[in-house]
């Protein structure tokens, strides 16, 4: 028994030991926690919020104070001109289809410079799947630059972005389903400085999905003219129960939001569904967020090296740059059983069992555990991955480290087949 909780006594030992190893990353990551939460509350302070921002704002959604408010501190914290924070942007996917939309018109051309992105955006660009609404299919020219190993290629990127005809250079700073290592805002800050110097009109777009806060800038600090993620990971904390975002320039936001209403209207319309408090609060806790789930992570990597399981990336050492954690596990047994744990360790549904099957835009079969409060999100504790080699389970989330902690503790268990000493 742990402290009254069902782990077994081998994961309880290597617990211990894992934590104690993690000492020093931990005390960094509260260091940068410290950083981000000071730029959020001066920003609260320097905008004025008042409980009158939280009221509900019905029908079209105009005059707005309290949205306006939300997004003009988003502007603030991420040091951008404006942003577009709203509940009718669905996930992350759809917030980046929204931008590339708004940015892209028949004839233009998206380059992406960090290799082939996450599954679902294939779809949305039109490399995969078969919709008539791609950007492929609406005309928009598509190439990607691969990375060499973990680093941008940035002679390539140079000789293709001076020829003058890219009109959006995306960045994806998570790994997404690939395997390779996400990518460092320094990274990002190298290959920015390339592609501006080579074609300074080519607006360079990140998918900064899993990534907000982990560091202590982000992409629009060092030259990204915007950056796109979901409310329903990092920068809600548990508490957007759905949501989308963009940071960057003021032309930019200008031209998504058209994308997103209507041209003309562009950011005056959209009500905010009784939201603007779980957003504002949301962002307020997320620097903590952030923190308690990079520590769950890195005690994860630890974890499972010192349980034999040593092809995890990053290593619990490792400088993170987002909340995801990889662990190859090379057998389709010990993949569901890894996820199967997480869901055994979750508050919410903990008593289902997750099995693998066909999810829409992506080409294999998926295995998924998140007994999540907010369906789907995976800031919350959470564990997924494809079913083929090297059988790579996918975690992220944690909103407080003790939680994490317990569940991935529970979820070796159940890999290593140990739960068996706890049945009658």
């Amino acid at each position: 028994m742990y402290y009254g909780y069902k782990i077994s006594d081998y994961t309880a030992r290597l617990a211990k030991k894992a934590e104690a190893d993690c000492a020093d990353v931990f005390k960094k990551i509260e260091e940068n926690a410290l950083i981000c939460s000071a730029k959020v509350l001066s920003a609260f302070q320097e905008c004025r919020v008042s409980t009158a921002d939280f009221i509900e704002i019905t029908g079209y959604g105009y005059a707005d104070s309290g949205r306006d408010k939300l997004e003009e501190i988003y502007a603030r914290v991420f040091g951008a001109e404006d942003a577009l924070v709203r509940p009718q942007l669905m996930s992350g996917t759809h917030a980046l289809a929204v931008t590339l939309g708004g940015l892209l018109k028949h004839g233009d051309t998206l380059l992406y410079v960090s290799g082939t992105p996450y599954d679902t955006l294939q779809s949305v660009i039109g490399t995969a799947g078969d919709s008539r609404n791609s950007l492929i299919r609406c005309g928009v020219k598509y190439e990607e630059i691969d990375l060499v190993g973990d680093e941008f290629d940035l002679d390539a990127i140079k000789a293709r972005v001076a020829r003058g005809d890219v009109k959006v250079a995306a960045i994806q700073r998570s790994r997404g389903y690939a395997q390779r290592k996400s990518l460092t805002i320094d990274k990002i800050a190298e290959a920015i400085k390339v592609i501006k110097a080579a074609s300074p009109d080519t607006v360079i777009m990140v998918d900064n999905c899993y990534g907000e806060f982990c560091e202590d800038r982000e992409p629009t600090d060092v030259g990204a003219d915007v950056f796109v993620g979901s409310m329903m990971k990092n920068l809600g904390a548990g508490f957007a129960v759905s949501g989308g975002y963009c940071v960057g320039r003021r032309d930019i936001i200008e031209d998504i939001s058209e994308r997103l209403t209507a041209p003309c209207v562009g950011k005056s319309l959209g009500a905010n569904f009784n939201q603007l408090a779980s957003f504002y609060k949301g962002f307020f806790m997320a620097p903590a967020a952030v923190a308690s789930t990079l520590k769950s992570m890195a005690f994860a990597a630890r974890l499972l090296e010192l349980a034999g399981f040593g092809d995890v990336s990053p290593r619990y050492d490792e400088k993170r740059t987002d909340i995801v954690q990889t662990m190859d596990l090379h057998s389709p047994d010990k993949l569901i059983k890894f996820c199967k744990g997480i869901q055994m360790g979750s508050p919410v549904e903990a008593y289902c069992i997750p099995e693998p099957g066909e999810m829409p835009g992506y080409p294999h079969p998926e295995i998924m555990a998140a007994g999540t409060f907010v369906t789907g999100a995976t800031n919350e504790l959470s564990c997924d991955g494809p079913l083929c080699e090297p059988y790579t389970a996918y975690m992220q989330g944690g909103l407080t480290y003790e939680y994490g902690k317990l569940g991935v503790m529970r979820a070796l268990d159940e890999m290593l087949d140990m739960r068996g000493e706890f049945e009658e």
